[in-house]
């Protein structure tokens, strides 16, 4: 027997909660960000995806909801800067001048996003395993002799990682 599917808002739920709560929320996110450039991106990516869910606990605390939805948003965009500034930083660090295209550059930046996400629910050692792997290019007993470990819980530790990779990207 399947779950029931969670109803969608309707068109006039979210045009309510729209006409209602938008001014309040790009406030709500100009203060965040301490002004208005990416606020009304993140309104409107806000917005967008309560489209999908049950509309009941938005509409029982609009506001409590939006800004849940909100500081989740502003926290990937905080996010986000933080990596696209690191990996500037390592293309000025490099001697030779470097510009990659505006669209090489998002793809990058996603992609660091991506891993990102992928290595932050590690725990500590299954993180240095699969990065010493995966950035290093060490071998399984290369990793284990360099941590101490045992190739049996290097392997079960990249087993672990990669399960992990694979929830992220799927799951």
């Amino acid at each position: 027997m399947s779950e029931p599917v969670p109803a969608r808002p309707t068109h006039d739920a979210i045009q309510t909660l729209y006409i209602e709560h938008h001014r309040w929320l790009l406030g709500f996110l100009r203060r965040r960000l301490g002004g208005a450039d990416h606020a009304a991106d993140l309104a409107h990516d806000t917005f967008e995806r309560i489209m999908a869910v049950d509309p009941e606990p938005i509409l029982a605390q609009p506001r409590a909801y939006l800004s849940t939805v909100a500081k989740r948003l502003l926290f990937r965009h905080h996010r986000r800067s933080v990596i696209e500034s690191a990996y500037l930083d390592v293309l000025a660090a490099r001697g030779e001048p470097c510009e990659p295209s505006v669209e090489s550059r998002l793809i990058v930046v996603e992609t660091l996003v991506e891993l990102c996400r992928m290595v932050d629910g590690m725990d500590a050692r299954t993180r240095t395993i699969f990065l010493m792997a995966q950035l290093e290019g060490l071998s399984y007993p290369d990793i284990a002799q360099r941590t101490g470990h045992t190739l049996d819980i290097v392997k079960k530790t990249m087993s672990k990682a990669l399960q992990r990779c694979f929830c992220v990207m799927y799951g």
